[in-house]
């Protein structure tokens, strides 16, 4: 399975695109789309909008993840971050891509097995799990890897558990 994960902000956004079977991955691509804070926000989620659909239309992911907006100490700073993710989750249902998403604590505990992990042991998990010989330099593209390798573990798992469903005439 080919999983986009998006690691949201106005700023930078991170990316990363992995292959997986649920239990070993590996990363295809993995990116931030910058935005100059000097733009208007509009102008921000305009670069935002066409660089996901570039990338979702360039790596064909079966599904895509995002983090579940937080509530943060500064309300501004949590509403540009949602609207950030209205962009991305449009982005995906244009695709009609499979979406999830996932708490900071239920990527942390998929990743690391802790969900108060630091941002460094998150980074050293992700470049384990994805047998990179170094962890990945930008936190935001790490952190969209987390959140791919997170979902692609929920779905492998899910699917094992799940009983299927009977259909009704």
């Amino acid at each position: 399975m080919r999983v986009l994960g998006i690691d949201c902000g106005t700023e930078r956004t991170g990316y990363g695109v992995i292959e997986s079977d649920g239990r070993a991955h590996r990363m295809v691509a993995a990116g931030c789309i910058r935005s100059s804070s000097r733009l208007p926000l509009e102008l921000r989620l305009l670069n935002i909008a066409t660089e996901l659909r570039a990338l979702i239309a360039a790596w064909t992911p079966d599904s895509a993840a995002v983090e579940e907006v937080f509530f943060a100490v500064n309300a501004k700073s949590a509403l540009k971050l949602s609207h950030v993710r209205g962009v991305a989750l449009l982005a995906i249902a244009e695709a009609s891509v499979e979406f999830a998403e996932y708490s900071p604590l239920e990527v942390k505990m998929s990743v690391v097995g802790y969900g108060r992990a630091e941002k460094s042991q998150v980074q050293e998990m992700v470049a384990s799990l994805l047998r990179l010989s170094e962890p990945v330099k930008s936190e935001d593209a790490c952190d969209a890897l987390a959140i791919a390798i997170c979902h692609a573990t929920n779905a492998a798992f899910r699917a094992v558990t799940q009983t299927p469903q009977k259909v009704r005439a």
